[in-house]
């Protein structure tokens, strides 16, 4: 590919920032996750389209964690990559998330929360992504074995650090999320943001309490899985494609698309249809409506798949 400019109207052509949270920190309502498609079985070229077509129409966050791939790493290589070949003259427009939590390399020592794989785990992904920091840095699950405590000193160690700006948490119950808010404030070093999956099939954030606990104490919302895998698209309401997520049966179930659910996914798009959306149009902007969610995380195959979902936003 030639050399890259980012397009000169990035930030007029449509796309919302929220503030997030009590913070400086402002999000666009769509970021980038890197979950699935930017690992080493994925085409290098197709990921470096996909970024460059979501930061030339104003998607400015990339999510990333130290396992996502496939193999374990190799998303945070990619972006690696991406940093050298595109995007090293606009490292401060980028706001840049990786996590640690889940298992990594073999041993005691490379999964859950404690002091030493959470900052081992960082200086690794550092030098992946061939960054001297990144914007935000999360604890990837709650772990009930270690303290709590010390999972949150290593977050509070860490952005003292200069390893990260800002901390988060992901997917912990909402006791441990009371004591992580407090924990972090008086510490000064507050939360930043709680990221979990949030869509029309999963409200599970709401039901606990943790989407009005964070809009209350001022600490931001990404939701993850937002179109949960592909279900809330249009992708399955005829059938299961061949080259589908769900016919590999890796991440989701033919067993999952029950008729009570095939059912209820045909209302939804009938609804969307006569509101002039398609169905996963709809199922973003229902999650961008709900108090106190900052953003949504879309993955994106294609850049003709981010473009459908950046219509959410327009």
């Amino acid at each position: 590919m030639e050399r890259y400019l980012a397009a000169p109207d990035r930030y007029d052509n449509g796309m919302t920032f929220r503030r997030c949270g009590q913070s400086g920190v402002l999000l666009p309502e769509l970021s980038l996750g890197f979950w699935h498609n930017f690992g080493s079985v994925d085409p290098y070229e197709r990921s470096r389209e996909i970024t460059r077509y979501a930061f030339d129409h104003g998607v400015t966050h990339f999510d990333l964690a130290n396992n996502y791939g496939p193999a374990y790493g190799s998303a945070e290589e990619t972006m690696g990559r991406l940093m050298d070949d595109d995007f090293r003259p606009y490292r401060d427009e980028l706001f840049i998330s990786t996590k640690a939590g889940y298992d990594m390399w073999p041993g005691p020592y490379g999964n859950w929360g404690s002091r030493k794989y959470l900052m081992a785990s960082l200086d690794q992904s550092l030098r992946r992504m061939h960054l001297d920091y990144v914007d935000l840095f999360y604890s990837h699950r709650y772990d009930p074995e270690t303290p709590l405590e010390e999972t949150l000193q290593a977050l509070v160690d860490i952005v003292r650090q200069g390893k990260a700006l800002y901390v988060g948490i992901s997917r912990w119950p909402l006791e441990a999320l009371r004591t992580a808010y407090d924990y972090l404030q008086q510490r000064d070093v507050p939360l930043l943001i709680y990221q979990g999956r949030l869509n029309l099939l999963d409200r599970e954030p709401q039901h606990e309490g943790i989407l009005d606990f964070c809009a209350e104490k001022g600490v931001g919302f990404i939701s993850f899985s937002p179109l949960a895998q592909g279900l809330l698209t249009d992708r399955y309401l005829n059938g299961v494609p061949e080259d589908s997520r769900m016919s590999k049966g890796k991440f989701l179930k033919q067993s999952m698309l029950t008729p009570e659910l095939l059912a209820q996914l045909r209302q939804w798009n009938t609804e969307a249809a006569a509101e002039g959306r398609t169905l996963a149009e709809k199922a973003l902007r229902w999650i961008l409506e709900q108090r106190g969610v900052t953003s949504v995380l879309v993955g994106a195959s294609s850049t003709a798949q981010l473009e459908k979902n950046l219509k959410a936003v327009r």
